[in-house]
């Protein structure tokens, strides 16, 4: 990206490096593109879905639905967490009731984005689909080529990021694995992304833009990889940058995700313990027992078995990934085995009434291993296994039961690999072919995160995944307030801001504050106020409910499972409070708030 006005920017005077790869055609172009505005200087999904918008997709394996891949502004510089590569498209699984995929936008960490952004390019755009497998090759210059990549069909995601980072020296790797391939069985494929620590231990430790099934579209261009080889460009650090750093490595906004030993909380898995003194972690099917299962799938337990080591991302301080690893008989370290995050461990396992640290880590290797979203998958598994206990008579499939874990693990199998498409494709196809939506958790198409909807009415207005782009998941249990006003600001101020993150490149475990991001910014020649920082992330956000409205989405789609209205349940700890009038007046009152703005945008 070049910033022919240094301060604060010009928009139509800052280029950035796009190539268009048309792999009907094998044309590839490289060009400079001049800013429209602060979005597009920005990045993310702040630029695709503003090209997402120039194009209309009724079927999203069509060959001119893009796939965008880009970066934010801050992707590839000093600032810590700068990591994050975007991959949006019209999404498979995320589709309107009449059927129209709607825009979708799925982030990574890890130093792919780092390696793409230093080779010149800021943004990809791939088109058409190639008659054989292909992997591109981005080097310096910057210059794609498309390459042959026969030879990696049927590999899994961590095997095809190790071929062609041996093939490929200082190259990163996102991928896809068997999912992918089969796309047509499988909308909920991810991109895997490599990570230094991936390629140095052989580990299988990448990072995965999973949401939406990005990977799926991938998959559906027949294109299996993406290369990004370039020499690492660590640049200086200043004392600004450092500070910055240093705030986010051990400042309050990471707390979370940090390390006891450094004054954190130890990542998302510590959610575990305290959302189950509500009750509210998700278990069979979204459905929390309070039987006390839970506890066993706790941090402290699990190190019983095993040895939990706290590592990082590239030139990351926070620590955040939790990685699972055997415990000899001398107490010492063995062979790694997976990462614990809180999404998989609870939707890959405790949901699905699996609560031994042995069957959880198997089921969370398979699943990375084969590329697929935890979320989408582990949500419509449960669906499968809240029908049969509903249906025992009539099953579905090979009748697995919560807790069966021989029989879940062939379903999520089956389902990488193509055999499964009634999972494959997503929990509201299946559920709606069954005529039983109403204990589906999906919210427009798309599979719930692990927090239950009983808790957040907040869901139907996120535009990107119900916790990664609409921040009121947690509200309810850190607040408990319940009443109407707070929701309505929650959702039409608070949260919506949380997308932020995904337009300037930095990941949201960072916990940076306005200010920080503005300094960021800064160090980078950009040179905003808090105001446009905030109007430029509002109407990126608002172009997300615009795209929907675009795709048929219409008020039937904004809504919560049915369960949530009809069959409140009675073991949480939390105020049952989303009633159907409650809901209703919510809608009116958020919607008179957006619908002003979206006929200004």
């Amino acid at each position: 990206m070049r910033n022919l006005s240094p301060g604060t920017p010009q928009p139509a005077s800052v280029l950035y490096s796009r190539c268009t790869v048309n792999l009907s055609t094998g044309g590839v172009a490289v060009e400079e593109v001049p800013c429209r505005n602060l979005e597009d200087v920005l990045g993310g999904f702040g630029r695709s879905f503003q090209i997402l918008a120039q194009h209309e997709i009724r079927d999203a394996f069509a060959p001119e639905n893009p796939l965008i891949v880009n970066t934010g502004v801050l992707t590839g510089t000093e600032v810590m967490t700068g990591l994050r590569t975007y991959f949006s498209a019209y999404s498979p699984l995320k589709v309107s009731n009449k059927g129209l995929p709607a825009a979708m936008w799925s982030a990574g960490s890890g130093n792919f984005g780092c390696k793409f952004k230093w080779t010149g390019l800021d943004e990809l755009i791939v088109l058409g689909r190639s008659a054989q497998p292909v992997y591109l090759l981005i080097t310096e210059g910057p210059k794609v080529e498309i390459r042959p990549a026969q030879e990696l069909l049927g590999l899994d995601t961590h095997e095809k990021i190790m071929a062609l980072a041996g093939k490929h020296p200082d190259g990163h790797v996102a991928s896809i694995g068997p999912a992918g391939e089969h796309y047509r069985a499988n909308f909920m494929a991810a991109v895997a992304l490599s990570t230094d620590n991936e390629l140095k231990s052989k580990d299988d430790k990448c990072r995965f833009a999973g949401r939406g099934g990005m990977g799926s579209v991938m998959g559906s261009k027949n294109l299996l990889a993406l290369v990004a080889q370039v020499k690492d460009k660590v640049g200086k650090l200043t004392p600004e940058v450092r500070d910055i750093n240093r705030t986010i490595s051990g400042g309050p906004g990471s707390a979370k995700f940090r390390e006891k030993n450094k004054q954190g909380t130890g990542g998302t898995w510590s959610n575990y313990e305290p959302m189950e003194k509500f009750y509210v972690v998700p278990q069979n099917n979204f459905r929390p027992l309070g039987d006390g299962k839970v506890e066993l799938l706790f941090r402290d337990n699990v190190e019983k078995e095993y040895i939990v080591r706290a590592e990082s991302c590239y030139r990351c301080g926070i620590n955040c990934h939790k990685n699972i690893y055997e415990k000899k008989a001398d107490g010492s370290r063995g062979e790694f085995r997976a990462k614990f995050d809180y999404e998989p461990l609870d939707l890959l396992a405790t949901n699905l009434g699996i609560h031994n640290p042995t069957e959880a880590w198997q089921l969370i290797k398979l699943v990375d291993n084969l590329g697929m979203d935890s979320i989408s998958l582990g949500s419509t598994i449960a669906y499968v296994l809240d029908y049969n206990a509903r249906h025992p008579g009539t099953p579905l499939l090979n009748g697995a039961k919560f807790g069966e874990f021989a029989k879940i693990k062939e379903l999520m199998d089956g389902t990488g690999r193509g055999r499964l498409p009634e999972i494959g494709r997503g929990v509201k196809r299946l559920s709606d072919s069954l005529n039983e939506p109403g204990y589906a958790m999906q919210v427009k198409g798309l599979e719930l995160p692990a927090y239950i909807p009983d808790t957040n009415p907040g869901y139907p207005w996120a535009i990107a995944g119900g916790h990664m782009s609409m921040a009121t998941f947690l509200l309810l249990v850190m607040q408990g307030d319940t009443s109407m006003d707070y929701w309505v600001k929650a959702i039409t101020e608070r949260g919506l801001y949380q997308v932020r993150d995904d337009l300037i490149g930095v990941c949201k475990f960072a916990g940076m504050n306005h200010k920080m991001a503005l300094d960021s910014l800064k160090s980078v020649g950009i040179e905003i106020t808090q105001e446009q920082l905030l109007a430029a992330t509002r109407r990126a956000y608002l172009r997300g409910l615009a795209l929907e409205r675009k795709q048929g989405y219409e008020d039937s789609d904004y809504t919560l499972p049915a369960q949530v209205f009809e069959n409140p349940n009675p073991n949480l700890k939390t105020p049952n409070f989303i009633t159907p009038e409650f809901f209703r007046e919510l809608k009116t009152k958020v919607w008179a708030v957006f619908d002003k703005e979206l006929a200004a945008l």
